[in-house]
């Protein structure tokens, strides 16, 4: 096995001639080590620096050995002996002014570069070192771990020393640049925890920030917490090692098709479990590297006063400025009064929690660890007190999360909430979410924090909000499962039954908000009323509201539109209504569009079309008339798609024969088109020439989906009771160019009229709702509705 031929290195030189014995060995050895079980992890990698040592210092011999003033240093991951298959091998040459010097290099880099090993080179004198390592960040820190292979052992403790010296005494200068490129790297490449994808090394938490929280305890300044440090760090190498030898290359970017594999080769259970391991481990790296830059910002503010910004939020505060009982700021942190006593106080961990985040302060370390030791057991139910306390930390907003996490590096949370481990960096694979399950959980509550004002019941809005997936962590629905574990949990929070009654019923319908408006016909009395009684009250239809728009918020972009606010407020609006006794108001598109496509008929005469474009707030709203035939539908959808118009929904009737559907559409990109260039081409697919079907063909083949994803399979289903005068469809599909124009051409195929859809797209996944009738206008049969829903799978397949 062989990790990518790294000949590009080369520049020049002699032909490739055959192998030493020594290189030979090497390469035998190697191969023997990364394929034995028997050595695995830290061993293994430490193992593979000996061979990689034995084998360069054996090259620099057979060039006739390294004369006085040179020697061969290992720098940064290689000097640190952890060497992955697929590392590099970070190597400089020194010397003491050689002018041979170039003759000796080839004649240990030549034989490197013929092996097809990858090696990071350089050839330099102390002084060449110490300069490059002031003009670049990246060569002072692999200098930092600086470690002698052959040679003139005291030439490489010179620059070793040289570097170590010079790192302590430029700390207040070199650290924040040190913080500046992680910020940047963090901004480019993402948080480690959180992501499908991730890359190792370079994201936040990743294998990166672990190498600069060793060059922080290099300077003397402040040190990390060295257990969770080393025990994440070698977690994430033993990971890139697994990643190395599944693909056969180098690489630190864990993609989604290779996770089985990586999986594998650790002994894990399958990818979620290997995802979890990773997110657990980037956390903790995560948690401490921001715990030691704050040491880092108080330790160079005593030394030099006010320095460029070293950590985001606050630095320093007044000396002991009480916050709660028992707990007080001092040094820009919450930290524990010195009277506090946390195994007499089980209210004291929350209280201190809910303080620090009011305040705008982390918790501090010693803080935590000292709550994690002390604290007893909390009794069942909480007391009110400790009740509010957790509220108010929910309630803190962004400020809550780097305390919840400082609760979450001592498992604090679980101890509180005891389902909460099953959901505790559980990987979501799904596109729209951006956060793994607790993250977003919490992430859900900072959003819902947003909106206290507007609710009668902030506490359980934000209650709601922290645990509406945490049924996530079991098996079947998670909104069924929830809303057991919600009732569970809100009881031992000590909250009385009715408000127990509503957080459960906000965790069971948590997605009934949105799926009903954005799926279901609005102008249905039935869709309402069912609405309705399911949510019970105004009180609760309010909280509801405000959680569907925290979690849309908390779980990313993709997830909430101007399109789907609008219509989660209309149907908030209906509700509203008839939970206090009146009428729900029902609006009348197909006889609005009637009254805007009058002029246009006149002018078309008998037998034609009309087509308009209106802008609205949040896209455009697009009507299409034209006399009634099979497949009208389709052909429409299949023209706004080629114009880039992405349908949200679709009203559609027949009146005096005329077919009228009016479709509320985005645009994918860019502007409204032009609305006579959509009458064109409407007007062509109705007369045969424009190829609707062909145009979408070519445009979904041109985004075929990346090698190694398989899209599930569409799968159809008929809602039962959700209408009284029409069958409601619900399609769920891989969404593409086109989808909706192909669910036209099927349902026109199996001759039924569709009065009415509604489109929703999460991701990459679609799920539409389609109210048909057959063709005396009435329902379909139950055999025949169920006959459709299997036709149309098929046809979608």
């Amino acid at each position: 096995m062989t990790y990518g031929d790294q000949g590009r290195h080369r520049q020049g030189g002699p032909p490739v001639v055959e192998p030493r014995p020594s290189t030979v060995r090497y390469t035998r050895d190697r191969e023997e080590l990364l394929g034995a079980e028997a050595q695995t992890g830290r061993e293994r990698r430490r193992a593979h620096a000996v061979l990689a040592d034995r084998w360069l210092a054996g090259l620099l011999d057979e060039a006739g050995g390294a004369p006085p003033g040179v020697a061969l240093v290992a720098v940064g991951g290689y000097g640190r002996r952890e060497l992955s298959p697929g590392s590099d091998l970070d190597v400089v040459l020194l010397h003491d002014g050689r002018r041979d010097i170039a003759a000796l290099a080839d004649s240990v880099w030549y034989p490197v570069w013929d092996a097809g090993v990858p090696l990071d080179h350089s050839v330099r004198t102390p002084d060449e070192a110490r300069r490059a390592a002031d003009d670049d960040l990246r060569v002072h820190l692999g200098l930092l771990d600086a470690r002698h292979i052959a040679g003139d052992v005291e030439l490489t403790g010179q620059v070793r020393t040289a570097a170590l010296t010079a790192w302590r005494t430029n700390a207040p200068k070199r650290l924040p640049e040190l913080l500046e490129s992680c910020d940047e790297r963090a901004e480019k490449f993402g948080e480690l925890a959180f992501l499908l994808e991730p890359d190792l090394k370079e994201a936040r938490g990743g294998l990166r920030d672990a190498a600069a929280l060793r060059a922080v305890a290099a300077s003397w300044i402040a040190d990390a917490p060295h257990e969770e440090v080393d025990s994440a760090r070698a977690t994430l190498l033993d990971v890139r090692d697994a990643l190395h030898l599944a693909t056969g290359r180098a690489g630190d970017r864990l993609l989604l098709q290779e996770q089985d594999a990586v999986a594998r080769g650790l002994g894990l259970l399958d990818a979620d479990t290997l995802l979890r391991r990773v997110s657990e481990s980037a956390r903790a790296l995560s948690y401490a590297f921001d715990v030691t830059w704050r040491e880092v910002n108080r330790v160079l503010a005593a030394r030099v006063g006010p320095v460029r910004r070293v950590l985001r939020g606050r630095t320093s505060g007044p000396e002991r400025r009480p916050l709660a009982e028992g707990v007080v700021e001092h040094g820009g942190e919450a930290v524990l009064a010195h009277g506090a006593n946390p195994s007499r106080d089980a209210g004291l961990l929350l209280r201190a929690a809910a303080a620090a985040a009011q305040a705008g302060l982390p918790l501090s370390r010693h803080a935590v660890e000292r709550l994690s030791v002390e604290s007893p057991p909390m009794p069942d139910p909480w007391p009110p007190a400790v009740r509010e306390s957790f509220v108010a930390l929910l309630g803190a907003g962004r400020s809550a999360l780097p305390v919840w996490e400082a609760m979450e590096s001592k498992r604090l949370v679980t101890r509180l909430l005891p389902d909460w481990e099953r959901v505790r960096c559980r990987p979501q694979r799904n596109a729209v979410h951006r956060f793994t399950v607790d993250r977003h959980l919490v992430e859900a509550a900072i959003q819902a924090a947003a909106h206290t004002r507007r609710v009668s019941r902030p506490d359980l809005l934000l209650v709601a909000a922290l645990l509406h997936d945490v049924g996530k962590g079991w098996p079947g629905d998670h909104s069924v499962s929830g809303e057991v574990i919600a009732r569970e949990a809100a009881a031992r929070m000590g909250f009385p039954k009715d408000d127990v009654d509503v957080i459960a019923t906000l965790v069971r319908h948590h997605l009934l908000l949105v799926d009903t408006a954005t799926r279901r016909d609005l102008d249905d009395p039935v869709t309402v009323s069912a609405f309705a009684e399911a949510i019970g009250s105004v009180e609760t239809l309010e909280l509801l509201h405000a959680l569907t728009e925290a979690d849309a918020a908390a779980t990313g972009p993709a997830a909430w539109s101007d399109w789907r606010d609008a219509l989660c407020r209309d149907l908030v609006a209906r509700a509203r209504a008839v939970l206090v006794g009146r009428p729900a108001a029902v609006g009348q598109p197909i006889d609005t569009a009637r009254v805007r496509l009058a002029e246009q008929f006149e002018r078309a005469g008998a037998g034609g079309f009309a087509v308009t474009l209106e802008p609205l707030s949040y896209g455009a709203e697009v009507t299409v008339a034209a006399p009634d035939r099979v497949g009208l539908l389709s052909l429409a959808a299949g023209v706004l798609a080629l114009h880039r118009l992405t349908v949200r929904s679709a009203v559609a009737d027949v009146v005096d024969g005329t077919a009228i559907t009016v479709w509320t559409v985005e645009t994918e990109f860019g502007s409204l088109p032009d609305p006579a260039a959509v009458r064109e081409d409407v007007r062509r697919a109705l007369d045969g020439g424009l190829d609707v079907a062909g145009k979408l063909a070519r445009r979904e083949a041109a985004y075929a989906p990346r090698r190694g994803t398989t899209p599930a399979p569409p799968r159809v289903e008929v809602v039962h009771g959700a209408s009284e005068t029409a069958t409601v469809l619900e399609v769920r599909a891989h969404d593409g160019p086109g989808l909706l124009h192909r669910i036209g051409k099927a349902l026109a195929d199996a001759h039924v009229s569709v009065r009415q859809a509604r489109v929703s797209t999460h991701g990459a996944d679609a799920v539409d709702a389609f109210y048909v009738v057959g063709g005396d206008g009435e329902p379909l049969a139950a055999d025949a509705a169920r006959q459709l829903a299997k036709s149309l799978e098929k046809a979608l397949a």
